[in-house]
């Protein structure tokens, strides 16, 4: 069975194949156009295609695909081929099974969907229009210095009436002392009055 599998077999197989239907397809034009040797030429190219198509049913198809190379259990559901399907292609020592694999797609899918749903929002974020962004911030860089500036103002007007009500303050001490002598005034010459 390995010339079955060689390169040489393939391509003498595709020959014969390729060469097969040719002759059919001759042999029914000339079937057609009712030509000399039409029914010869179509049993030949039926006879030939009917061998061809034998051949093939009993050589079986080959898998061709990579991963049946990657991974040789993945042909059998319940395969008992030691080989790891996640992490590394380290072998695992326990049989490939279809249920795990089904869960683990299943875990995969999930995953996909979420990554599309996201891509989604990525895309919706594409779409927003962004063009007077630069506008809105001079804007919002104008608003905080102005900001700024009134805050800078509020806290000389704070200092401002700190130093006012400090006046108001000595002002009253020295009103009251006023008071106090005003008092000793009155008080004195209320006494020069009496005596």
């Amino acid at each position: 069975m390995s010339f079955v599998k060689s390169k040489g077999f393939k391509y003498l197989k595709n020959l014969i194949i390729g060469f097969g239907a040719a002759i059919v397809l001759v042999g029914a034009l000339f079937k057609i156009q009712s030509w000399p040797y039409a029914s010869e030429m179509l049993t030949a190219g039926l006879l030939t295609e009917a061998f061809l198509f034998a051949m093939l049913g009993l050589l079986g198809p080959e898998p061709d695909y990579y991963w049946d190379k990657l991974y040789p259990g993945l042909s059998n559901y319940n395969s008992s081929e030691v080989t790891a399907l996640v992490g590394g292609g380290e072998s695992t020592g326990s049989p490939l099974n279809g249920e795990v694999m089904e869960n683990q797609l299943g875990g995969m899918l999930t995953e996909l969907q979420s990554m599309s749903k996201s891509l989604g929002s990525l895309k919706a974020l594409q779409e927003v229009d962004f063009s007077n962004t630069g506008k809105d911030m001079k804007k919002m860089g104008d608003f905080y210095s102005r900001m700024n500036e009134a805050m800078s103002n509020l806290s000389d007007s704070l200092e401002d009436s700190k130093h006012y009500k400090d006046q108001l303050t000595a002002l009253n001490q020295n009103l009251g002392s006023l008071n106090s002598v005003y008092g000793n005034i009155l008080g004195a010459m209320g006494n020069i009055g009496k005596k």
